[in-house]
């Protein structure tokens, strides 16, 4: 018989390593396999990751959010404050979607499970997903937390593996669409079971005795690792600030950065105070953003967990845009969140700006279409429309790809099965890419036309309408985006109905190019032409 695993045993650290990543991919898997909603089947808007008995994470699904990766150890914790460790049992499930303790707004539900070896909890396997319907009646002008559907407090959705009824019917009776909703909950029961064996059966397979050793191990060379890339660049000072369109005034987000050795701080004092509309951005939200924009400049490559995640310091002042105070109206925090990444990497493109992107078009769009069909079911449904990503300093950004969330692009035809709306056109839209050495990204036009009965409710609430994504170091700013009802623009954040024939339609926007455009390659250029991603006459007005 083999001695027990040691963290010092590097072959076999790395082979646990891989193992671990394997295996929450495997968990992914099952959970979307699994899952009855489109938003988690098609679109990926989900995490699993494995968290020790502390709440470090230390393993992940490779398609996981960067979102709710940064939050769910954070939740993770405010689980066990209210609901100690030592009081839990096998099989528990815990539930929760506070915005100010999870992922930043109602819809993301998070779900953590305890899992023990010999009566010892050596781990938690959490998850995250978006729920497209919570409840209440989310619009582009809620006023408050309250008004955007149901805060379901941190408590035991499944006790000892029996699910707690009082619970599960009281979230029955405020979703629009429970089979679908509980469905989903349920699948990522199923595939939290799933984590369970096949953790517990590596742990035999490589002689783990303890686990928290090897954790310990993961999580400092992950920071070593990223210590060791901060090193290697220019230390500096820089600043930098965006802007949102935001409601009645632009809404400025600014960020410093202070880049000493191997430490790295992030602050966003200057930036907007919160506002009384659904765009402000917890903490947790916008420091999860704020993190993952570091990690993409200086260590794309290494595993992600909290070990490469001690170097960053992230701060912002309470009550600001990107940290408000309750009960503020986060629904669309990603407004604001998503504006991160990008003013994080313009402060790091005067420090090292061969690891950067120009703007993308983001924050991510998407439209909610709420009713029912011939048959007088209701739906609730959400489809998300990709703009164009920022280029980079070696090349072109990508088409309709989306960014700094990577949930996949919807398909037309998924959705066309679920509801009396039928996409009438899809295509890239030329020259919405920003000119520059290396070209933006395009954006697309799309458009649903209600093909029922009965009219549609509609909602959306979009950003870069007034302010185009930036183009960096003389690359030019994307085209900005629009919305059209029936060929007529329509305001980029609002509510409305969507009569039968009548056509929704809309245009994201384009990514920012990088470096001057006297400096493209004419090859490049041609290329372009010939492909109609520009017409050779400029931008249509």
């Amino acid at each position: 018989m083999r001695a027990p695993t040691h963290a010092t045993d590097v072959v076999t650290l790395g082979v646990l390593w891989q193992r671990l990543t394997g295996l929450m991919d495997e968990v992914a898997q099952a959970f979307v396999r699994t899952s009855f909603s489109a938003v988690v089947r098609e679109n990926w808007d989900l995490a699993v990751s494995l968290m020790d008995a502390q709440g470090r994470q230390f393993a992940q699904s490779s398609r996981s959010i960067p979102s709710f990766l940064g939050t769910m150890p954070r939740t993770l914790r405010a689980m066990l404050a209210r609901i100690p460790a030592q009081s839990l049992k096998p099989g528990d499930v815990l539930i929760s979607n506070d915005p100010w303790l999870g992922t930043g707004h109602l819809n993301d539900i998070t779900l953590a499970r305890p899992i023990f070896l010999d009566g010892r909890l050596i781990a938690f396997v959490g998850g995250t997903f978006h729920c497209v319907d919570v409840g209440g009646a989310p619009r582009p002008d809620a006023r408050d937390v309250y008004e955007e559907g149901l805060t379901i407090p941190i408590c035991r959705i499944v006790k000892a593996g029996v699910e707690d009824r009082e619970i599960v019917g009281f979230l029955v009776e405020n979703f629009r669409e429970p089979d679908e909703a509980m469905g989903d909950i349920r699948a990522m029961f199923a595939a939290f079971g799933v984590a369970e064996r096949r953790l517990l059966c590596i742990l035999d397979q490589e002689r783990v005795v303890e686990l928290g050793p090897i954790v310990d191990a993961i999580l400092a060379r992950s920071e070593a690792s990223m210590r060791a890339a901060l090193a290697a660049a220019p230390d500096g000072v820089v600043e930098d600030e965006t802007v949102a369109d935001g409601f009645e005034a632009r809404l400025p987000i600014r960020c410093r950065i202070e880049k000493r050795g191997d430490g790295i701080a992030l602050d966003f004092a200057g930036t907007a105070p919160q506002v009384p509309h659904p765009v402000n951005s917890p903490f947790g939200f916008s420091s999860a953003y704020a993190a993952y924009a570091v990690k993409c400049a200086f260590n794309p490559r290494a595993p992600n967990n909290d070990g490469g995640l001690r170097p960053i310091t992230i701060s912002a002042p309470e009550g600001c845009l990107v940290n408000p105070r309750r009960p503020a109206p986060v629904w669309g925090r990603h407004l604001s969140g998503h504006y991160l990444p990008f003013v994080v990497l313009g402060a790091l493109a005067k420090l090292v700006p061969e690891r950067v992107a120009a703007e993308a078009g983001a924050p991510a769009w998407n439209v909610y279409f709420r009713g029912e069909d011939r048959t007088g079911r209701r739906f609730a449904k959400m489809y998300f429309m990709s703009g164009g990503h920022g280029a980079r300093a070696a090349s072109d950004g990508p088409s309709v790809l989306s960014f700094p969330t990577n949930v996949a692009n919807t398909p037309a035809e998924q959705f066309e099965n679920d509801v009396p709306l039928l996409v009438t056109e899809r295509r890239l839209i030329p020259d919405s890419g920003g000119a520059g050495r290396q070209r933006g990204g395009l954006g697309q036009r799309i458009a649903f036309r209600n093909i029922g009965m009965a009219p549609v409710r509609f909602m959306y609430r979009h950003e870069r309408v007034l302010h185009p994504p930036r183009g960096l170091l003389g690359g030019e700013p994307g085209a900005c985006g629009r919305e059209l009802l029936d060929g007529k623009p329509i305001p980029a954040k609002t509510a409305g109905s969507l009569d039968p024939g009548s056509t929704l339609a809309f245009e994201t926007p384009g990514g920012g190019g990088f470096g001057p455009p006297s400096e493209r390659q004419q090859a490049d250029h041609e290329a372009d032409l010939v492909e109609g991603l520009i017409t050779g006459a400029g931008r249509p007005a």
